[in-house]
C-alpha cells in the first residue's frame, strides 16, 4: 500500500512557523526506517498541485498540467463514459467569491455545507443556462457536479485547492474556449443572487453561493486502468493548511502520526511492504521498506534527520 499525505509542509507562513515546533514521533521513527527514493519537484504555479501528479501516476494516469482527467474518472465509475465518452468533463463546485475592492477571493466550497435539496435545487435552476452552451450536469456528491460538454474538452483548469483562499484571477481558465464559462459565471451570480437556497441560507446567517469553479478538465485515456487500493490518500491537512491556520494544521498532523503513521509503523517493524510519500509544493519526498545491512541501520539513526528539518525541505 502506498500512502499519500498532501499539504505535509504548505506554504502558508503561519504553518511555515509551526514546522519547527512540530513534534511526530512515529514520524520519526519511520524515517529511521525507511529508504528515501527520488523525490517528485512541484511548482507552486501549477495548475496540477504536486500531490495531485502523485496521485494521478498511481492511477496510470497521463495529462499536461491541468488536465488530470479526474472528472472523467468519476463519470466513468459512475458509467456515463460508456455513453457519453471520456474527453470531455468537468467538475463544477459551486462556491462562494467574496468580492473585495482590488481582487476576488474563494472561500473553501467545504464551508458552504450544502445539503441535498440545496445542491439539487441549484443544479436544477443552473442547468439551462449551462445547456445554452452545450453543458449537460450530471449529480456527483453534496458538492460538486459533474459537467459534460465539448467546450470543456482540452480545456487546461486550476485545481480547487489552488484557487480556495487566494485571489481567483489568477487561477481562472485563460484558454480562448474559457470565454464563454467566464459568461456563464457572470450570468450566475446574477441568477443566483436572489435564488430561494441563497434566500434562506442568508436569513440563517449562512455563506451564499454566487458562482462554481471548474477544474478536474482532462481526457480519460482509452482503456485506462482503475488501481483503485494502491494508494491511500489522506486529505487532514488540507483545509487547515489553506487557511494557514497553525493550530488546526499542527493538531491534524499530531492526529496522523498518532492513527496513520502508527499504522505503518507497525507494519515497518514487522517487514510489511510500503510506501509513504509527503508532498509539499515544491517537492514529494517517497520512502520504502527496504532490506538494508544491520551497520545501515545504525548509521541511519544517526543520520536520519528529524521529521520538522524533512518537512522544511518538501
Amino acid at each position: 500500500m502506498h500512502t499519500l499525505i498532501p499539504f505535509a509542509a504548505p506554504a502558508g507562513p503561519q504553518c511555515q512557523d509551526a514546522l519547527a515546533r512540530l513534534e511526530l514521533p512515529n514520524l520519526a521513527q519511520l524515517l529511521e526506517l525507511l529508504t528515501p527514493t527520488p523525490p517528485l519537484l512541484g511548482a507552486e504555479d501549477s495548475l496540477s498541485p504536486l500531490f495531485e501528479r502523485v496521485h494521478a501516476k498511481s492511477l496510470g494516469l497521463q495529462g499536461a498540467d491541468g488536465l488530470l482527467p479526474w472528472a472523467a474518472l468519476d463519470a466513468r465509475q459512475l458509467g456515463l463514459t460508456r455513453t457519453h465518452g471520456g474527453e470531455d468533463w468537468a467538475w463544477i463546485t459551486p462556491c462562494h467569491w467574496q468580492i473585495n475592492a482590488d481582487h476576488v477571493a474563494m472561500e473553501h466550497p467545504d464551508a458552504l455545507a450544502l445539503d441535498a435539496d440545496e445542491i439539487d435545487a441549484l443544479r436544477t435552476a443552473m442547468q439551462p443556462y449551462f445547456a445554452e452552451d452545450g453543458i449537460t450536469l450530471h449529480a456527483l456528491n453534496h458538492s460538486t457536479w459533474l459537467a459534460q460538454g465539448e467546450v470543456l474538452r482540452e480545456l487546461p483548469t486550476a485545481a480547487l485547492a489552488r484557487a480556495c483562499g487566494a485571489r481567483v484571477d489568477q487561477w481562472m481558465p485563460r484558454a480562448p474556449q474559457a470565454r464563454s464559462l467566464r459568461r456563464l459565471q457572470n450570468e450566475m451570480q446574477m441568477l443566483l443572487y436572489r435564488h430561494p437556497v441563497n434566500d434562506t441560507r442568508a436569513a440563517q446567517r449562512q455563506l451564499t453561493v454566487n458562482s462554481f469553479w471548474i477544474s478536474g478538465t482532462g481526457t480519460l485515456p482509452e482503456g485506462a486502468l482503475e488501481k483503485s487500493g494502491t494508494m491511500s490518500v489522506h486529505h487532514d491537512l488540507e483545509a487547515a493548511a489553506l487557511r494557514d491556520d497553525a493550530h488546526a494544521w499542527t493538531q491534524a498532523w499530531h492526529t496522523l502520526d498518532g492513527t496513520v503513521l502508527a499504522t505503518l509503523l507497525r507494519q515497518a517493524k514487522a517487514n510489511q511492504p510500503l510506501e509513504l510519500t509527503l508532498c509539499g509544493e515544491r517537492m514529494a519526498a517517497s520512502f520504502v521498506l527496504q532490506n538494508t545491512a544491520w551497520w545501515n541501520r545504525i548509521q541511519r539513526k544517526f543520520t536520519t534527520p528529524t521529521p520538522a528539518g524533512m518537512l522544511a525541505t518538501l
